[in-house]
C-alpha cells in the first residue's frame, strides 16, 4: 500500500475525496482551481469509475467482460473501452514476454490492468479541469501524481513495510517530473493472489513485495504484477531493462534489492 502526501508551505486550495468502487477505496487530492468546477470534474470522473466496474467487473456476471467471456457478446458488442483495455493488456503480455496475462485459469480477467487504467484516466480528466495544479489519485495503494501541489515541495509517497506492519520501506519523491506513478503488487495485503501466467497457478517466488515506480499507473502495476510472478533475480533485471521505470524489491528473508536508479527518486 501507498499514500500520497504534500508538503507545502503555500500549497492551493484541496478537494479531497474518498470512494468505494471496484472493490477498493479509491482516494482523490487535486490542487488549485475553482473548488465548484473541481467537484463538478470529480463527480464526472466518479462516476467513470464505477462504469468502469460495471463494465468489466468478473465477479458480475452480467458485465459486460464476464459476457464476452461466456462468449454472450463480441469485443466489436462491448464498451469500446473493453478493445482499449484488452490491447493494452496484449501489449503488456508482449513486453513482458509473457509474464502479464489478462486470462486467468483459462478466463478472461482482465483484472491486473483495468485498476491501473481506470486511475490513470481519471487522474487525467482531474488535471485537465480549468486551474488545477495537482493531482494525486489513490487506488488501493497504487498511485497516479500529475502536476505539482505547491510551490515549495513535491508529491511524495510512502510505501508499506510488508514485513512490518504500520512501518514504511521507503519513500518516493516526485521531485523534479510532473508524472509520477507508485505501484504495489505482493502478498501483505491479499496474500497470495498473484497468478504465474506459464503455470496457471499461484506464483510461488522469494518475494513479498515489488514495487515499481514510472511516469504512468497503467503500466506501473502490470510492471509490479509481472515482476512479482518473476521472482526477485530475474523480475530484478527485467525492471532494470525498462526505460524510465525503477524499483523496490523486498523477499521473504528482508531483503531489499533495487534497480539502480531508484536512490534518485527517494526523499
Amino acid at each position: 500500500m501507498a499514500e500520497a502526501v504534500a508538503e507545502s508551505a503555500e500549497a492551493p486550495a484541496a478537494v479531497r475525496q474518498v470512494e468505494e468502487v471496484m472493490g477498493t477505496v479509491f482516494s482523490f487530492d487535486i490542487r488549485g482551481g475553482d473548488p465548484e468546477t473541481v467537484r463538478a470534474a470529480l463527480t464526472e470522473a466518479v462516476a467513470g469509475l464505477h462504469r468502469v466496474d460495471e463494465v468489466f467487473s468478473t465477479y458480475r456476471d452480467d458485465s459486460e467482460i464476464s459476457r464476452l467471456g461466456r462468449g454472450e457478446l463480441t469485443v466489436e458488442e462491448c464498451d469500446p473501452d473493453v478493445a482499449a483495455v484488452l490491447a493494452l493488456g496484449e501489449e503488456a503480455a508482449r513486453i513482458s514476454d509473457g509474464w502479464f496475462s489478462t486470462t486467468y485459469e483459462g478466463r478472461l480477467d482482465p483484472t491486473g490492468i483495468v485498476k491501473g487504467w481506470a486511475i490513470e484516466r481519471a487522474a487525467r480528466l482531474l488535471a485537465a479541469t480549468a486551474g488545477v495544479t495537482g493531482v494525486s489519485v489513490n487506488g488501493g495503494g497504487d498511485v497516479q501524481l500529475l502536476g505539482v501541489p505547491g510551490t515549495e515541495r513535491p508529491w511524495r509517497v510512502g510505501i508499506a513495510d510488508p514485513l512490518r506492519p504500520g512501518g514504511l520501506a521507503a519513500v518516493i519523491s516526485a521531485a523534479g517530473t510532473t508524472e509520477l506513478a507508485v505501484a504495489t503488487s505482493g502478498t501483505a495485503e491479499r496474500g497470495a493472489h498473484i497468478v504465474d501466467p506459464r503455470t496457471g497457478h499461484t506464483a510461488v517466488t522469494d518475494l513479498v513485495a515489488v514495487t515499481v515506480v514510472a511516469p504512468t499507473i497503467t503500466w506501473a502495476d502490470c510492471w509490479a504484477t509481472a515482476a512479482f510472478a518473476m521472482g526477485s533475480r530475474e523480475g530484478l533485471r527485467w525492471l532494470e531493462a525498462l526505460p524510465g521505470v525503477e524499483a523496490l524489491l523486498i523477499t521473504a528473508g528482508d531483503e531489499v534489492r533495487c534497480t539502480g536508479g531508484l536512490a534518485s527518486r527517494l526523499g
